[in-house]
């Protein structure tokens, strides 16, 4: 049984190597009467990568929902405890969750562009949320996005084009721009290349590199050379339970918990 016993040394990450962005304490998610995710306390550094690693099913997307509120789509998810960012627990019934979105955004699985142009792909969020006052403005806007996400020379000419009409690659890229336009503090990946060739994922793991000087990103990941090769922390999951958080490296090198070291070598999941 030891190697479920959530510690608080596990729990944290090793060395307090930059400030805490977002402070997650003793966190339960249920769907209807089966309980998701168990106890977890998990403290995530700021201008990071933090990868959730983990077989199917145990829990770590769902733990990565919690953060931007996404289980409250669900009817049947209710969860408990407390998330802190900069202070203020996003669970608290007077946060609006809509804004709580705009500062924390999401990228999926599966690339999911809007069906309009590349250009009012960008621009949908700033718009909604009032970011840019005129056209020159929201022009600036759209073309940071893509540069930040790598995108603006490779759709310049063609901004009117549907996003559709990109490559899986690009549009996942698309959706990061999208992600960065309204400026968020927080960038939440689930599984982002997992549909993706491997030069695509390159490419959004290069990308990665680059956005974590200016963000706070969380990455949920079936792969772990992925999550050996862009993150700072890692935090490993099994059956709902946090089982050990740390410096990725020593995650990867030399796990406290024998149940790490047996996801990691292989003996299963």
């Amino acid at each position: 049984m030891e190697h479920f016993t959530q510690t608080k040394s596990s729990a944290r990450a090793d060395a307090a190597s930059a400030p805490i962005k977002v402070d997650c304490q003793n966190i339960d998610v249920y769907y209807g009467d089966k309980q998701a995710i168990e106890d977890i306390s998990l403290e995530i550094e700021d201008r990071s990568v933090t990868a959730f690693i983990g077989p199917s099913g145990c829990g770590k997307s769902t733990f990565l929902r919690c953060i931007n509120r996404m289980n409250d789509t669900i009817e049947s998810a209710k969860v408990t405890g407390k998330i802190f960012m900069d202070g203020a627990n996003i669970n608290d019934p007077s946060i609006d969750p809509v804004l709580l979105r705009s500062r924390v955004g999401m990228v999926f699985q599966k690339p999911n562009p809007f069906p309009k142009s590349i250009y009012d792909n960008i621009a949908y969020g700033p718009r909604i949320h009032g970011l840019a006052s005129g056209k020159a403005e929201m022009d600036e806007v759209v073309e940071n996005s893509l540069r930040k996400a790598g995108l603006w020379e490779e759709v310049k000419d063609r901004l009117p084009a549907p996003g559709t009409g990109l490559s899986g690659g690009q549009q996942q890229r698309l959706c990061i721009a999208r992600a960065i336009a309204v400026s968020p503090e927080v960038i939440l990946m689930d599984e982002p290349c997992s549909a993706l060739d491997p030069i695509a994922t390159a490419k959004i793991e290069e990308l990665i590199d680059e956005l974590r000087e200016r963000y706070c990103i969380v990455i949920v990941t079936h792969s772990m050379q992925q999550a050996a090769r862009v993150s700072q922390k890692t935090a490993f999951f099994h059956l709902g339970k946090l089982i050990e958080y740390g410096d990725t490296e020593r995650i990867f090198t030399n796990p406290e918990h024998g149940r790490t070291q047996d996801y990691i070598t292989g003996r299963f999941g």
